[in-house]
């Protein structure tokens, strides 16, 4: 189950219309070059959707030049010439609007921002909360879970074995753990009431 990244909305989804596309990490040289974090399912796929907007709107970022240098996509944006301007840019995340973004062919694929938010439950119906964010370390898509009645989220594979099921109209997805994955899950009510 491939999730097309638009992406790891821990990095908040400012709202409906608008999908967080990346975040500036460190300014690059002396002529205003910065490195991005990019959340496409590529990092060079990051400059197709042309200018991007700070999390207000109120500032718009037009690129200028883009290349991929040792450590990721370096970009240079209009109006920001040097070191220093690009020194302010760092953590900005940059924004695009949703209706730019393609619409997925494949049957089984998401953005990422359209899964934060779904309820999670298991296959025998009990609830076990919200999807929070999508997270990559490296090694695949993982839901972050706020499981009601526990102050950890949970970090649940996301594949089509363990999760079988995303019903996007219904707003939940449906998650089948191999034993053991969620019983730190478990809220303290339902401790006892296994007990």
């Amino acid at each position: 189950m491939l999730a097309a990244r638009s992406k790891r909305e821990s990095r908040p989804a400012a709202d409906a219309k608008r999908v967080c596309l990346g975040r500036v990490v460190a300014a690059h040289g002396v002529q205003g070059w910065v490195g991005i974090e990019t959340y496409t399912e590529a990092a060079d796929e990051f400059v197709a959707y042309g200018e991007l907007e700070d999390e207000s709107g109120a500032t718009a970022f037009a690129i200028e030049e883009a290349r991929m240098g040792p450590k990721g996509l370096l970009v240079r944006f209009a109006d920001v010439t040097d070191r220093d301007a690009a020194e302010a840019l760092k953590g900005k995340r940059l924004y695009v609007s949703r209706a730019r973004l393609p619409k997925l062919r494949e049957k089984e694929a998401y953005y990422h921002a359209d899964l934060i938010g779904l309820a999670a439950e298991r296959t025998d119906g009990f609830a076990l909360g919200r999807v929070v964010a999508v997270q990559n370390f490296g090694a695949g898509d993982l839901l972050e879970i706020a499981v009601a009645g526990k102050a950890d989220t949970v970090l649940v594979p996301f594949t089509k074995a363990i999760v079988p099921e995303v019903d996007m109209k219904g707003g939940r997805l449906v998650v089948d753990p191999p034993p053991g994955l969620l019983d730190a899950a478990k809220p303290e009510d339902q401790d006892a009431a296994d007990g």
